[in-house]
């Protein structure tokens, strides 16, 4: 089956994002929210566009070329979106490199990129880097956007800009017209769950198309307040920056402290919140832990006043009359409990957009119960990152959405979506092998599995590469299985595994934020993880979890057998990407031992 959209005249050829910041809708409204020496502090419009074009023209005074590649290395922070559109402007490639990359990866892609300029967010960054210098011979200049310059060929982001002051701005707006549709924007190595990374290159047609056909699908008018924590070297984020810039809308930076993000979204008070899965799998599992510890008329009150909640959205969602006695008891369940879900993400929230990996309709129903809409979308760092997206008008729970107005998307016969637009990628850097296998005749071969049901929704069933065929013969895709174990509070990683093999096992981690509790639970209380992954109180409590799980699932998808790993699985280990995609094969690789002791008969 095959779903088609005409394209949209705002996809045409033409436009480009090298001036997003040169001409701003609003130069005196807020563009960015950020913390720094304590305080928080705001960049306008203009102030944003009077520093983009300071650094674009140090970047010219070091000799940067139209199609150069510029590299970032940084965490999320509000000069990574400076930098980014400074090197737009001038017609350069932005190449980003994720901050947790360890210097033999930071190499690869430097290397391979042929990366002439990097900007690091620390000297610890700049350190890595000098690990590896000796094998970067394009690499000319590291920029730093925080602390002291210590080598000749290290320049702070001050110095740079001192660099270009005798550099006018005519010189910068008359790169930014030369820039056409088809010149490379970015080029984006995908993280990878195996082998090493490919670069997937973007030009500035495939991200303006992608930005006009979401656009279409929802609409911006400025007043829109994100929240930003995701890695800006993920596709997804920078386009969340690029849409929120050309609907002069405000962008508010994370401070990059873990233990406050909760906090930090909360004194936000965003309107619109791009996550993961994780994110509302967390909130959802210390809510509704919280009411079962509490037990009795709490807990009695929390699960009616979510059902109160639900029944009005589902009602609403079928197109089925909401009664008076239903929105009486909404109300009533909304002073009592709901309001306080949405208190949690500053009490303004609109939208949440999440995607990357399964999520339960559970977790979905009891946000939208409360007033928050979690929408899933689908897309690739090949697609410029969004291709399908629920809305608040349409939307099905389960699915990832329709495909954005301009989209193609159908199902090979062997279930693979394939996709087709003008946001698909150019193809991948230096490697025409991979993407004469990806892209076909203009069709962009996912790797994913899908169905597309009657009215057009596309919903994921799995990953090709991580099929799971057992020893007689059936295909398993374990993603909503290890989304169904993960759901629960204890756990925070679910690994399926059971390739030729009679049935599945899993490995499985505890969430650290939980583990207090559950030593409680236990009956050893303030016992490190390492401990609970021994204790059979615990174990017993994880065979709760996998027994619930299985009731989801045919006999054949059931989980048998677990073991709980003695610590989380982490970005250290080589087990998740930058993006916290678990490394499938590595974890299979890495505890080969540990899955094979599971199927020794006892």
């Amino acid at each position: 089956m095959s779903v088609a959209v005409p394209p949209t005249p705002a996809a045409l050829p033409g436009a480009t994002i090298a001036g997003i910041a040169a001409a701003p809708k609003t130069p005196s409204a807020v563009a960015l929210r950020y913390f720094e020496a304590g305080a928080e502090r705001t960049l306008t419009y203009a102030q944003v566009a009077d520093r983009v074009d300071a650094i674009a023209r140090g970047l010219l005074a070091l000799g940067v070329e139209p199609g150069d590649r510029v590299g970032i290395l940084a965490t999320t922070r509000y000069e990574w979106t400076l930098a980014d559109l400074a090197i737009l402007a001038i017609g350069a490639a932005v190449v980003p490199i994720y901050q947790t990359n360890s210097p033999e990866e930071c190499q690869y892609v430097i290397e391979h990129s042929g990366m002439k300029v990097l900007f690091c967010e620390d000297p610890a960054q700049v350190e890595k880097i000098a690990q590896v210098r000796g094998q970067c011979p394009d690499l000319a200049r590291l920029v730093l956007f925080e602390g002291r310059a210590e080598d000749d060929d290290v320049l702070t982001l001050g110095q740079l800009v001192s660099r270009g002051q005798d550099i006018p701005t005519e010189s910068v707006r008359t790169r930014t017209a030369a820039v056409t549709p088809d010149a490379v924007a970015t080029i984006v190595y995908t993280s990878g769950t195996t082998g090493p990374p490919k670069g997937c290159v973007l030009t500035h047609g495939n991200i303006r198309a992608d930005l006009a056909m979401v656009a279409k699908r929802m609409p911006q008018d400025g007043h829109e307040v994100y929240f930003v924590f995701l890695p800006l070297a993920h596709v997804l984020t920078r386009v969340v920056q690029f849409m929120a810039m050309t609907a002069g809308a405000q962008l508010v930076y994370w401070k990059r402290d873990p233990t406050t993000l909760l906090d930090e979204i909360a004194a936000a008070r965003p309107t619109h919140l791009p996550s993961v899965p994780r994110l509302f799998e967390k909130i959802y599992t210390a809510a509704t832990a919280k009411v079962a510890e509490a037990g009795g008329l709490k807990e009695q009150i929390f699960a009616r006043s979510v059902a109160a909640g639900r029944a009005v959205v589902e009602a609403e969602r079928a197109g089925r009359p909401v009664t008076g006695v239903m929105r009486a008891r909404q109300r009533v369940a909304d002073k009592l409990v709901l309001h306080k879900v949405r208190e949690l993400f500053g009490g303004r929230i609109e939208v949440c957009i999440t995607g990357a990996a399964p999520i339960e309709p559970d977790v979905m129903n009891f946000f939208w119960a409360a007033g928050v809409p979690v929408l899933e979308g689908y897309g690739m760092t090949e697609t410029s990152a969004v291709a399908t997206l629920n809305t608040i008008e349409e939307h099905r729970l389960g699915t990832v959405g329709k495909p954005l107005p301009g989209m193609e998307l159908k199902i090979a016969d062997d279930g693979e979506v394939l996709m087709r637009g003008p946001n698909i990628f150019h193809g991948y850097w230096r490697n025409e092998e991979a993407t004469a296998k990806d892209l076909q005749d203009g069709w962009l071969h996912s790797g994913d599995l899908g169905e597309i049901d009657a009215d057009g929704y596309l919903k994921i069933t799995g990953r090709k590469k991580d099929l799971i065929i057992t020893s007689s013969g059936k295909n398993i895709a374990p993603a909503n299985i290890e989304s169904a174990i993960r759901q629960h509070r204890w756990v925070s990683q679910a690994v399926v595994f059971g390739d030729r093999r009679p049935y599945l096992t899993a490995l499985i981690t505890l969430d650290p934020d939980e583990a207090p509790a559950l030593a409680q639970l236990a009956g050893v209380p303030g016992a490190p993880i390492e401990r609970l992954a021994e204790n059979l109180e615990v174990r017993a409590e994880i065979q709760k979890v996998i027994d619930a799980a299985n009731l989801r699932f045919a006999r054949i998808e059931q989980v048998k057998k677990f073991v709980i790993l003695p610590r989380d699985l982490s970005q250290e280990h080589n087990e998740l990407t930058p993006t916290l995609k678990v490394k499938r094969n590595v974890v299979y690789a890495q505890h080969a031992a540990v899955f094979d002791g599971l199927y020794e008969e006892v």
